[in-house]
C-alpha cells in the first residue's frame, strides 16, 4: 500500500470516523486500483500525479470487463474520487483526475419490501411465539419491531445498548452512517416487546455487557447472527424473493410514504445525508396514486 492511501484511510477512521466496515471497503478498492496502476503504467514505484483520467477510465472498463455489477464498478470509482479528492486538497497532487471521469448507469432499483398483510402475518406469529416468554422468542420480537417500527440499519440494531433505549418516552438514541448519532421514535408494541425481552436478556448478560441485544452466552449478537435470524423468518412470511433484513427498513419507509408521509420526514428518521437517497423509496402504487388524486383534484 502506498504512503498516501494509509494516510487517506487514517483520515477516513479518524477524522471523519467513518465505520470500520467502511474503510474496509475503501482499502479494497484502493488496493485494487494501486495493482491495476502498477500492472497499466507498468512501474511498482509510480506517483499518484502519473494517475489521469485515462488510467482511470481503464480501472473502471477492466473492472466492467471482470464482470463486476455495474454498481459495484460504481462503487469502487466513488472510493477513488474520494481518494483524489483528499490528495488534490492536501496538495499532494495539482489537479483531480477523477472528478471529471464518469460511472456507470445504473438502474435505480426498488428496494424488496414486504406487504401490509405479509407484514401483519409475521408479526401475529411474532407475537404469538413471544408468549412463551423464553430469551430467543422475546429478542426476535424486539429485534422486527425496531426494524420494522423505527426503521433501523442492521448495524445499527446490533449496535445498540441498553442505555440507548428510552422506553417510556417511546425513543431510541441510534449511532448511523458515519457514527451520527439521532434520535429515533420507538412505536408502542416495541417498548412492549423490549420490557418483554429485558428480564430474559438480564438473565443471561455477562457481568458489565452493555449491548441491548444477547445470545445465550451473554454476549453482543452479531450483525451475521441477527441477519440469519431474520432472514428464515421472512422467507416463512412474505412471497418476494431475495428479502433482507434490510427488507424491514425498506417496508417501514414505503408504508409510511404510501400513507401520505412527507418525504422530508422519512429522511429524518432514516437518518439519510440527502433527499436523493430517499427518494428512492417514493415509488407509487396505482393504489395510492388514486387516493391522492381523488383526495386533492377539486373534479375528482
Amino acid at each position: 500500500m502506498t504512503s498516501e492511501v494509509a494516510r487517506f484511510l487514517e483520515h477516513l477512521a479518524g477524522t471523519r470516523n467513518l465505520s470500520p466496515h467502511t474503510v474496509a471497503a475503501y482499502r479494497r478498492d484502493l488496493l485494487d486500483l494501486e495493482k491495476f496502476t502498477r500492472e497499466y503504467l507498468c512501474r511498482d514505484d509510480f506517483e499518484w500525479s502519473d494517475v489521469d483520467r485515462g488510467v482511470i477510465r481503464a480501472f473502471l472498463g477492466e473492472a466492467g470487463r471482470r464482470g463486476l455489477a455495474p454498481r459495484t464498478v460504481a462503487r469502487k470509482l466513488s472510493a477513488v474520487r474520494a481518494l483524489f479528492r483528499h490528495l488534490h486538497r492536501a496538495g499532494e497532487i495539482t489537479s483531480n483526475p477523477a472528478s471529471l471521469v464518469r460511472g456507470p448507469k445504473l438502474d435505480r432499483t426498488l428496494p424488496g419490501h414486504l406487504r401490509a398483510e405479509e407484514v401483519a402475518a409475521l408479526f401475529r406469529w411474532a407475537e404469538d411465539s413471544a408468549r412463551e416468554n423464553g430469551l430467543a422468542e422475546t429478542r426476535l420480537l424486539a429485534i422486527l419491531e425496531l426494524l420494522y417500527g423505527s426503521g433501523l440499519r442492521l448495524s445499527e440494531l446490533a449496535s445498540l445498548g441498553v442505555r440507548s433505549l428510552d422506553p417510556d418516552r417511546g425513543q431510541i438514541r441510534v449511532l448511523g452512517k458515519g457514527r451520527k448519532e439521532r434520535i429515533v421514535p420507538v412505536t408502542a408494541a416495541a417498548a412492549r416487546a423490549i420490557r418483554r425481552y429485558l428480564p430474559r436478556r438480564d438473565e443471561v448478560a455477562e457481568p458489565g455487557e452493555r449491548a441491548l441485544l444477547v445470545g445465550r452466552h451473554g454476549r453482543r449478537l452479531s450483525n451475521r447472527h441477527i441477519q440469519r435470524l431474520v432472514q428464515s423468518v421472512l422467507e416463512d412470511f412474505a412471497d418476494s424473493a431475495n428479502l433482507s433484513v434490510h427488507s424491514l427498513r425498506h417496508t417501514f419507509a414505503t408504508h409510511l410514504l404510501d400513507a401520505g408521509a412527507d418525504l422530508m420526514a422519512v429522511k429524518e428518521l432514516l437518518g439519510h445525508a440527502s433527499l436523493g437517497t430517499t427518494q428512492i423509496y417514493a415509488h407509487t402504487s396505482k393504489e395510492r396514486l388514486r387516493r391522492v388524486y381523488k383526495g386533492a383534484h377539486p373534479r375528482a
